[in-house]
């Protein structure tokens, strides 16, 4: 079905604001007290939004309000139209971070805020002390709409092979290895791909959504999940103990070492690299605020390589 043209000078841009209190309060009164709108101006926002879309948006159920079929679209929409709205208008020609006071909003797995988020907070810390950071949970569905995050961050972290089409900084490369439990009597001092088919695993999230797991599935391995969490950081405490194994990024492996009883082994096949990168929305490729981030994550990652060089 195609969508209907719409003359953007013709609207007025406060009702997106409206829509989203709406479908998000699902009440006219609280709505409106959460923009600061008296209930009756909020009633006729609501009027013109349906007249509008040709739909009801909110539908009376015995005493309450709900979504109908189109509000429940229009939610997720409109909460990723007034992030690329806010992200617009701050938009800067220059920035000084010294003097600046500002957040940035990157959404990020655990393991990329433990080796990599942390120094660059510690960057931001040191140069630029009016600015903050803040960390938000990677969502499952990151590939299947990755412009919808991206529209509502200011960058993702996260490496090639999951979303691509956007503009990215690259960060830092890192490699893969195995946990296996100290006690596991049924895994020698090295790791057998029969090992890896044999044994159940532990794995970040949907195991085939990492091109690691899928290169395993090249090499006829397919992983029996047995546990599926959404923290890297969690995956030594799950194998430890049992027969399970888990795949991990080798620098989280490393810093990890010693909190749960696991040894750290190698794969039993030349593992795909994994390139960690910064992905943003076109929309911020010349914001003077994000070419500062841009770059500073750049040049963070290129001090952790070159000491990891030494």
């Amino acid at each position: 079905m195609l969508e209907r043209a719409v003359n953007l000078a013709s609207l007025d841009l406060n009702l997106v604001v409206a829509l989203r209190a709406l479908l998000e309060e699902r009440n006219v009164t609280r709505a409106g007290r959460r923009i600061g709108l008296s209930q009756p101006a909020m009633s006729a926002a609501l009027a013109k939004l349906r007249r509008h879309f040709d739909d009801e948006l909110l539908a009376r159920v015995g005493g309450h309000y709900e979504l109908t079929a189109l509000g429940e679209v229009l939610l997720d929409r409109t909460m990723a139209a007034c992030g690329l709205l806010e992200r617009l208008f701050t938009s800067q020609a220059d920035f000084d971070p010294a003097a600046e006071s500002r957040e940035f909003t990157l959404a990020a797995t655990d393991y990329a805020v433990t080796v990599f988020g942390a120094d660059l907070a510690r960057a931001f810390d040191r140069e630029a002390p009016g600015i903050r950071v803040r960390f938000v949970q990677i969502p499952n569905g990151i590939s299947e709409e990755p412009g919808a995050l991206l529209s509502t961050v200011d960058g993702v972290i996260m490496p090639h092979g999951i979303i691509s089409g956007f503009p990215a900084t690259e960060l830092f490369q890192d490699g893969w290895v195995f946990l296996v439990a100290e006690d596991n009597r049924e895994v020698g001092d090295h790791l057998t791909r029969d090992d890896a088919a044999r044994l159940p695993w532990v794995t970040y999230l949907r195991a085939y959504d990492s091109p690691a797991v899928r290169q395993l599935g090249m090499l006829g391995i397919e992983p029996r999940v047995d546990v599926s969490v959404d923290s890297f950081t969690t995956l030594p405490f799950l194998v430890a103990g049992t027969r399970r194994i888990a795949l991990i990024p080798a620098l989280l492996a490393e810093r990890l070492r010693g909190t749960a009883p696991v040894r750290i082994m190698k794969p039993p096949y030349e593992s795909v690299p994994l390139q960690e990168a910064l992905w943003w929305h076109p929309l911020h490729t010349r914001d003077a605020a994000h070419i500062w981030l841009r770059e500073t994550a750049a040049r963070v990652a290129a001090a952790k390589k070159q000491q990891s060089i030494r």
